[in-house]
């Protein structure tokens, strides 16, 4: 087989088999937990600018079914995998992930010490890296100065378009588009709402102006304090409208309120992670994706209320805004495939727009 390489900002250099694509990609190296969703995490938009590390040993048991994709194409620049698996077994498989990846010219590595790169990642933090099949030595000097840019733009739909509701309709939904999964419209769709999907820089009077019955706010790639445009759109549209946000919709929300966000250490990345609502002590299963948090401490003095935090590290998983009829959380609900703890958030949302404000 074909070798690659990865490497590594703090210096190292490690040396695998090629599978994929073939040539270089440079991105934020992190880490997923997830022991399914192969697709859906291939294609999801927040992994925009990443070259991501799975956990679990073997990558593409079950295949690729095209079904599954959360957004187009494969979103992530590059894969990082104990073994991948090259006959799948699954009677949806459309492909292999060798073949998919190959088709969507991403980069991967396997036969690296998955193990030990995500135990360097939580102990040293997420770094950038760079994974090559080229012989010569790339560049590392870019290594420095790598940050992901423009990722809402890049991930964001051109243009606005419409989903029918499924059945009768019910309810319209404004979808700002700040880098979507394809599960977030299927689920409001399923409840009754036509979604229109809008450009992450629609003005907040032409959303007011369509006269939906509400707001969601997209989950998405990057930092979310370089988006000022969208936070002061957001800001415009507080106790306007009902308002749900997910993942960096959640977090854009807090920073229109007045709150602040900060990066993490590692993130959270994949279906396991346990969050408590603090109105009821329950704690759920959730799916993420994220690498920045809502700074719980500055939600004093804003009107968000905190809702929910991650069992494991604190940090903030959901607020409430009761006077603006709006609420956000960092996981995702909507999450295809599982785990389907948080799916009634869809339905706290239309409750929200029955009842208007």
């Amino acid at each position: 087989m074909k070798k690659a390489y990865l490497y590594l900002a703090n210096g190292q250099v490690l040396e695998g088999q090629s599978f994929g694509a073939s040539g270089t990609a440079i991105g934020e190296l992190v880490f997923t937990t997830g022991m399914t969703g192969c697709v859906e995490s291939l294609t999801d938009p927040s992994y925009y600018g990443q070259l991501v590390v799975y956990t679990f040993p073997q990558f593409g048991n079950y295949g690729i079914c095209r079904k599954d994709m959360e957004s187009p194409h494969c979103q992530m620049d590059g894969v990082v995998v104990r073994e991948y698996c090259q006959e799948p077994s699954n009677f949806r498989c459309d492909a292999t992930v060798d073949t998919f990846l190959k088709e969507q010219n991403v980069v991967g590595i396997a036969g690296v010490d998955t193990r030990m790169l995500t135990q360097m990642i939580r102990d040293g933090g997420v770094m950038n890296a760079i994974i090559t099949t080229e012989e010569t030595k790339p560049d590392l000097e870019v290594l420095k100065t790598y940050r992901v840019e423009q990722s809402v733009e890049n991930t964001s739909t051109k243009e606005a378009y419409d989903i029918p509701a499924q059945g009768e309709e019910k309810f319209s939904v404004a979808l700002l588009d700040y880098g979507a999964k394809g599960s977030i419209p299927n689920s409001l769709t399923a409840r009754g709402c036509k979604v229109t999907i809008y450009p992450y820089n629609t003005p907040a009077e032409e959303i007011l102006a369509a006269g939906h019955d509400g707001v969601m706010l997209s989950n998405g790639p990057g930092d979310p304090a370089d988006n000022t445009f969208c936070i002061e759109q957001i800001q415009k549209l507080f106790g306007k409208i009902p308002m749900f946000g997910i993942c960096l919709g959640h977090q854009m929300m807090a920073l229109a309120a007045g709150a602040k966000t900060k990066k993490l250490k590692f993130g959270h990345r994949g279906a396991n992670q346990p969050a408590m609502d603090l109105t009821t002590g329950s704690v759920v299963i959730t799916s993420q994706n994220h690498g920045y948090a809502v700074d719980e401490s500055t939600l004093a003095g804003t009107e968000g209320k905190l809702r929910y935090i991650n069992v494991n590290d604190r940090t903030c998983e959901g607020v409430d805004y009761p006077a603006y009829h709006a609420f956000s959380l960092q996981f995702h609900p909507e999450a295809h495939g599982g785990p389907l703890d948080c799916q009634t958030a869809f339905d706290r949302f239309t409750d929200m727009m029955k009842e208007g404000l």
